[in-house]
């Protein structure tokens, strides 16, 4: 290996990771920094985490112990943990993984530079500190995707919503938003490189605010859609208690904003949503949707469900499932729930459903959404979508994926490479995941079986 100072980032989590990681090459390099894609030409490696969920800490866990047979092979390679996991673990990951050098917290990336040289003297580095300003408005990711052809823009930072389960406050610190001016010169620059989508990004999208209002959330998306007609603008997370009709009908009015909501409700019931602190009831959440269905009438939506809560009872479940058939999402996130320190259910509740009671219900809460998402893929037979085409499929090389404005995929032939452009495709065929068709120019070579 050569005395360049090489890094290499693995990102877990969230697509607010994902951006994240894009801050940490752009600060990195400008300090003179390499950034590698192979960690094994790397003096640095860096995993930038996530601990919404236990799992997501333990393949952390298991992902250190293969970097450090590296570290034994090469003792000069730096190894730092990145993002949530750091902040919420702080001292106690040095002191839990001896094969770390650096433990850096979500609002330290600025710090990094700093960090990797008490790192390189051989003293062991930490920097958690949660910030109140800090929104790396100024500065300009470099784009770790493949394609070119997608990019997401950070629009604000933490969460104050402190719903009981959540860790994110602890981990994102608290809400703020980041200058309008700044996003729009971003996604100007995106759409000059070639980019063909932008999704902004916040824990709470619905919060942003700038100036007590002057720009809110409904504002910035109209701005951000006439930066150019031809850009898809897509957005997440919303939040149901947060989301106005403004911002239902900026999306309506704006045919370039992708006519698709991602609308966490958790839970069915109203009690389990008090006991959760999420601040609504089960009317509210549906009232929302109807709102969406009426302003928007061929929007999608997608949602988040926790099955095995603290206290849920079988009559709790069967409200999830209830809500599930009225609200008829196109497709979900779903997990039983599992305890995160320092949460307020953590030090408050008791985790009492037994486990195999949490794995039954998120079974059945599974099976119910493919059939949904089956029902909901069924209706968009023989239509016709205008699909921005992202890449190859995995699955063959022949053919070419990308969604719709409504965050489907879609797969269908070509023989010429059509990344980065807009096609017409008429499905002909789904699955619960997965819509296929063919091109409109190409139907002649559909052959109906």
């Amino acid at each position: 290996m050569d005395n360049i100072k090489k890094f290499y980032i693995e990102t877990y989590g969230c697509q607010m990771n994902i951006a994240d990681s894009e801050l940490v090459v752009s600060i990195l390099k400008n300090a003179g920094y390499e950034h590698t894609t192979d960690y094994n030409n790397a003096n640095i490696i860096f995993v930038n985490t996530c601990s919404v969920r236990d799992n997501a800490e333990s393949r952390v866990r298991g992902r250190l112990n293969v970097f450090k047979f590296m570290k034994k092979s090469n003792k000069g390679t730096i190894i730092g943990i990145l993002g949530c996991m750091a902040e919420r673990l702080k001292q106690q990951l040095l002191e839990e993984e001896q094969v770390l050098d650096m433990v850096v917290g979500p609002d330290a990336y600025r710090d990094l530079p700093n960090l990797l040289k008490q790192a390189e003297s051989g003293e062991r580095a930490i920097n958690v500190e949660l910030s109140r300003e800090e929104t790396y408005a100024d500065l300009s990711p470099v784009r770790l995707d493949e394609n070119g052809v997608t990019a997401y823009v950070s629009i604000m930072r933490g969460c104050n919503n402190m719903c009981a389960f959540c860790i994110v406050p602890f981990t994102r610190g608290r809400e703020r938003s980041r200058n309008p001016e700044t996003i729009i010169r971003e996604i100007n620059e995106l759409v000059e490189a070639g980019y063909k989508e932008v999704t902004l990004l916040g824990q709470n999208v619905d919060k942003y605010n700038w100036y007590d209002g002057e720009v809110n959330f409904a504002k910035l998306l109209d701005k951000v859609a006439k930066v150019n007609s031809s850009l898809r603008v897509r957005f997440a997370t919303s939040y149901p208690q947060d989301m106005t009709d403004e911002v239902l009908y900026t999306i309506a009015a704006n045919n370039n904003i992708c006519k698709y909501i991602h609308l966490p409700v958790q839970s069915g019931s109203s009690r389990m949503l008090e006991i959760m602190k999420r601040g609504y009831d089960r009317d509210w959440y549906l009232n929302r949707i109807d709102a969406i269905r009426r302003i928007i009438p061929d929007c999608s939506i997608s949602t988040d469900i926790i099955t095995g809560f603290c206290t849920e009872t079988e009559q709790d479940h069967q409200d999830t499932l209830e809500l599930m058939n009225t609200a008829k999402f196109d497709y979900a996130y779903m997990f039983k729930y599992s305890v995160r320190p320092n949460t307020f259910a953590a030090r408050n509740y008791e985790d009492d459903v037994p486990e195999e009671i949490k794995i039954r219900r998120l079974d059945e809460v599974i099976h119910l959404q493919n059939k949904l998402s089956l029902e909901s893929n069924k209706r968009d037979l023989n239509k016709l979508f205008n699909v921005l085409v992202e890449g190859v499929s995995k699955r063959s090389t022949e053919k070419l994926f990308g969604r719709n404005s409504q965050n489907k995929v879609i797969v269908f032939p070509s023989e010429v490479n059509r990344v980065g452009t807009y096609v017409d495709v008429l499905v002909t065929n789904c699955t619960q995941a997965t819509l296929t068709g063919f091109i409109k120019g190409d139907l002649s070579k559909l052959q109906i079986k």
